[in-house]
């Protein structure tokens, strides 16, 4: 067995003291008062006092049981069988023997503690019955048979209390694996949640400030030559930024304790309230709607409107005044969105900063952080996104949202 460096409390290191006297104290007083009572055919003074030895030598070793459960076993099992082989008086002897495999086996380290017991147990058996060939009475024998057996429920008992200790210890660790796993499971959904506050965030004030910019530019326009034309921007930007601080107010209420103030989410019940807004800023918005046979899961409802509001938000900003076609389609299983813009109605290209070039699909030479977040909320709910130019300058964003989503969004 490998040698074992644990150091024990002293609680421990006196209580193993005071059992070391206890059991001294009763081997020897024990077969002092038995000897007494019955006689022996060898007095414990024989050999120089060698019986009183043997006997305190196997009592007093329990002392450092914990810290050496090996050598104790064998020292306390040699003084048994040098004790009885030399026909000394039977008594209460086998008490240390019996302390120390318990503690073989209970501070052992199992299979090997096992061998090393039973092997002691087998050497002591046949040590114990060679010696008791020619006990008289014959009926002496039965003590032989009970050192033996109470061998085998000491080493038993200790092997019972090691397990009970290493299934206590697996069920404290995986208890603390679980809530170490707890604890990663809480640090990812905070990471989750504050990345789609900062979606939400960027949606919302992208789509405020592309609408805000258009009419404070048509302010500027006819603000000498048409004043009422002035006054109704004017109007749509104070209504824009409203819109926008109360969807404001919703998306970081999370970060409060409280409920007050909190709206839910946009959805799609907001889409014409979405469309209105993109007529003020100048498209010619036609929305192709089908109603959906079953109320849409919120996380594909909210997740439907972000992408029809950073579409719109993306003809707002690179392509200006031009018509856009918005196609909601829900089927059994998946919501099909479509924008389709039909691009600059003066000029070549479609001067889009934020969408993909080259083929518009797998290989875009680069893409806006627009497109990127409209295709991680596709990726999120296990669907799928594709925004590419038209063969007529224009550009068409298609999102397939399944209807049970695949991923997960908090």
């Amino acid at each position: 067995m490998e040698h074992r460096t644990v150091s024990f409390p002293l609680r421990s290191v006196t209580q193993d003291v005071v059992l070391a006297l206890f059991v001294t104290v009763m081997q020897v007083q024990g077969t002092v008062a038995r000897v007494a009572a019955e006689g022996a055919p060898r007095p414990l003074t024989d050999l120089g006092n060698l019986g009183f030895v043997l006997l305190a030598m196997s009592g007093l070793v329990v002392t450092v049981r914990r810290r050496w459960p090996v050598p104790v076993f064998v020292t306390a099992a040699l003084a048994s069988l040098v004790y009885y082989g030399l026909d000394f008086p039977d008594g209460p002897g086998w008490l240390g023997l019996f302390v120390a495999l318990y503690t073989l086996t209970a501070y052992g380290d199992g299979r090997r503690s096992l061998v090393i017991a039973g092997v002691g147990i087998a050497v002591l058996t046949v040590g114990w019955l060679v010696a008791a060939a020619d006990i008289e009475p014959r009926a002496a024998i039965g003590w032989v048979f009970f050192r033996i057996g109470a061998s085998v429920m000491s080493a038993a008992l200790g092997e019972s209390v090691r397990s009970r200790r290493v299934i206590a210890a697996e069920a404290q660790e995986r208890a603390e694996l679980a809530e170490r796993t707890r604890e990663e499971e809480a640090r990812a959904r905070v990471d989750a949640e504050r990345l789609r506050i900062a979606r939400e965030v960027h949606d919302t004030v992208a789509h405020a400030i592309a609408i805000i910019n258009v009419q404070s530019g048509v302010t500027a326009h006819v603000l000498d030559k048409r004043p009422e034309g002035a006054r109704e921007a004017l109007q749509a930007i104070q209504q824009t930024s409203a819109r926008a601080l109360r969807e404001m107010r919703a998306i970081l209420g999370v970060l409060r304790d409280d409920n007050d103030g909190r709206v839910p989410y946009p959805g799609l019940e907001q889409i014409d309230e979405l469309t209105a807004k993109a007529r003020e800023a100048g498209l010619d918005v036609t929305l192709e709607e089908i109603s959906p046979v079953t109320p849409l899961p919120s996380a594909v409802d909210s997740a439907a409107y972000r992408i029809l509001q950073e579409s719109i938000t993306n003809v707002i900003r690179h392509v200006g005044p031009t018509r856009v076609t918005v196609a909601l389609n829900p089927g059994i299983d998946v919501l099909e969105i479509r924008v389709t813009d039909e691009g600059r109605r003066t000029g070549s290209g479609d001067g889009s900063a934020d969408r993909p070039s080259g083929n518009g699909r797998d290989t875009p030479a680069k893409a806006g952080r627009g497109i990127l977040g409209m295709r991680e909320r596709c990726q999120l709910l296990g669907g799928e996104f594709d925004a590419k130019p038209t063969p007529g300058g224009g550009f068409e964003v298609t999102a397939r949202l399944p209807l049970v989503p695949t991923g997960s969004r908090l």
